[in-house]
């Protein structure tokens, strides 16, 4: 379960196009697997989990949705 946490914002700037693909790609092939093992919990694989969908949908609108 996640705990309501207060929104930020945070401003990330990529000098090229295909290094923003490249991290799209990689938020979309990650996965619980990735998170978990890379977490102290599950509370904190499901903090990264969310962070990372939050991510995916900020590249998205910018136009960096790979299928």
């Amino acid at each position: 379960m996640l705990l309501k946490m207060e929104k930020i914002t945070i401003t990330l700037e990529i000098e090229e196009e295909e290094v923003a693909e490249a991290l799209a790609q990689f938020v979309k092939r990650c996965g619980w697997t990735e998170w978990r093992q890379n977490a102290v919990d599950d509370l904190e694989a499901s903090r990264m989990r969310y962070a990372f969908g939050v991510l995916q949908k900020a590249l998205a609108e910018q136009g960096f949705a790979p299928r």
